[in-house]
């Protein structure tokens, strides 16, 4: 069957930039076979599946593929599809309540001219977890104990999808990552985080610059290899709970992406459930035979 198919930039407002997403409309008869070989064959870190919602309050229902198996929420591809919904719609502004398996999420959909759109939501409120030894935590990204930030510790927390924030103590620390993907899985394991998301906090206490790593394969498995992401929005929501709660920032401006050439911008507000909003550019619409 053939089916509608948007691909988008997300949090950039130019092309070739940010973190791409692939989103499959009319998707409700698409297995998760189909789906996940789909996402193998975009080769991007998540493609989406739009479906009619199965919950009352929902406006649809959103399934995020990774390469290797579906998340239960993420948040470039959260803003990016509800974008793309809006864009074969028609619907220039939009307010739509998305369902995933972390719950359902309110966003906001704003399209611009020349494809370019804005979109925020709210995630799913922050849930603090344990904090890890920060030796270990260092270690496994190839940094020292003297990297660690001397006030902020690394901590898992979620807002929808745990992970493990590690702030750090200079900006020049970021270009000096390494992971070790058997030591960042053992790291990890400890909770059910999926991502290692390395900040430094800005003294002004709104600029963040922040690097996200994931473990490719299966999740936690000896020898997997790891991904670095260009912009994380399920990691920015969470850093934005953790620093208010710890310094009392009420929004932070995160720049991510530029190691890898796509740079990437996500505002945050903190609240009860924290906003994370972004641009978005569409880049392609077709069709594709599912």
């Amino acid at each position: 069957m053939v089916r509608r198919l948007t691909w988008l930039d997300v949090f950039t407002s130019r092309p070739l930039a940010g973190n791409g997403l692939a989103v499959v409309h009319d998707a409700d008869e698409v297995d998760d076979k189909t789906m996940l070989g789909f996402a193998r064959e975009t080769k991007l870190s998540e493609t989406t599946f739009v479906q009619t919602a199965t919950e009352e309050g929902a406006d649809y229902r959103n399934r995020i593929w990774m390469t290797t198996r579906e998340l239960p929420f993420a948040g470039h591809p959260s803003l990016g599809t509800a974008v793309a919904v809006a864009h074969v719609r028609g619907n220039r502004e939009a307010h739509y309540v998305q369902q995933t398996a972390a719950g359902q999420q309110p966003l906001e959909v704003e399209l611009g001219d020349s494809g370019l759109a804005r979109a925020s939501m709210l995630q799913e409120p922050a849930r603090f977890g344990a904090e890890p030894e920060p030796g270990l935590v260092l270690a496994a990204l190839g940094l020292l104990d003297a990297d660690g930030h001397r006030e902020l510790p690394a901590q898992f927390v979620s807002c929808g999808v745990e992970h493990l924030l590690i702030p750090v103590r200079a900006e020049s620390v970021l270009t000096r990552v390494h992971p070790d993907a058997d030591a960042l899985a053992a790291v990890l394991a400890q909770s059910e985080a999926i991502c290692a998301y390395v900040a430094w906090p800005d003294p002004d206490g709104v600029a963040v610059q922040a690097r996200g790593f994931f473990l490719e394969g299966a999740p936690l498995v000896a020898g997997s290899l790891v991904a670095e992401d260009p912009a994380t929005g399920s990691a920015a929501g969470p850093l934005c709970a953790y620093l208010h709660a710890r310094t009392g920032a009420t929004s932070i401006d995160i720049t991510q992406g530029v190691a890898m050439g796509r740079p990437s911008r996500i505002a945050c507000e903190a609240g009860e459930r924290v906003r994370v909003a972004g641009d978005v550019v569409v880049l392609i619409e077709g069709e594709v035979s599912l």
